[in-house]
């Protein structure tokens, strides 16, 4: 199992608890060309050539999983070994109501390798594959007070925060480089951890 990387929280994220990393400079966000997407609220999870898993290193079963594994296995057979499809398994309900989803897995990475895909290829693999990816916020050259920016504008009753990274490839030890997240104040709302609770499915946009 490869574990995804964690992503550090940018300086301004109001969501940062003592157990997250914040980036100690944005200079490898100050790009030409930057990527900022919508951060959801689901369970990180890779798909790979021999199925899936999730980041947690809580594996039990859990029924939020069926959907994505179901969904991985139309995947996986068209996946290399060194390839894994990296997103957000969104089926149930952790701390944002989801009413309009395209699907219950939306895809924000592929990596080959060690290397983390430019968007625009990550883009083109989606395509191939039928994944859909998170919705972008902003493309475009990195500005000041860019991220506070983007930050003023989300609806916090409803996004949970926004992901910025390098639009062009790099590796994954440079992840606390080339990526920063940004999430809201609270993001928790309960103290019961949402595997432990009654399962509510997010709702899916209707066709």
């Amino acid at each position: 199992m490869k574990k995804y990387g964690r992503t550090f929280h940018l300086p301004i994220s109001l969501g940062a608890t003592s157990d997250d990393k914040t980036l100690s400079s944005i200079e490898g966000l100050m790009v030409d060309d930057l990527i900022i997407t919508e951060k959801m609220d689901g369970e990180n999870t890779t798909i790979h050539s021999s199925g899936t898993h999730a980041r947690s290193p809580d594996s039990r079963y859990h029924p939020s999983r069926d959907w994505v594994k179901a969904f991985a296995a139309g995947i996986s057979p068209q996946l290399e070994d060194d390839e894994r499809i990296v997103g957000e398994n969104l089926f149930a309900k952790h701390s944002v109501a989801y009413k309009e989803l395209p699907s219950y897995f939306l895809g924000f990475s592929w990596i080959v390798g060690h290397e983390i895909q430019s968007w625009d290829a990550t883009l083109g693999r989606f395509k191939e594959l039928g994944v859909v990816p998170v919705a972008e916020l902003y493309r475009g050259p990195y500005y000041d007070r860019l991220f506070e920016k983007v930050a003023e504008q989300l609806d916090l009753s409803k996004q949970e925060g926004f992901v910025a990274r390098d639009a062009a490839a790099f590796n994954e030890n440079s992840m606390p480089f080339c990526m920063g997240k940004y999430v809201r104040a609270d993001h928790v709302q309960s103290e019961t951890h949402w595997m432990n609770s009654e399962l509510i499915p997010n709702r899916l946009a209707k066709s």
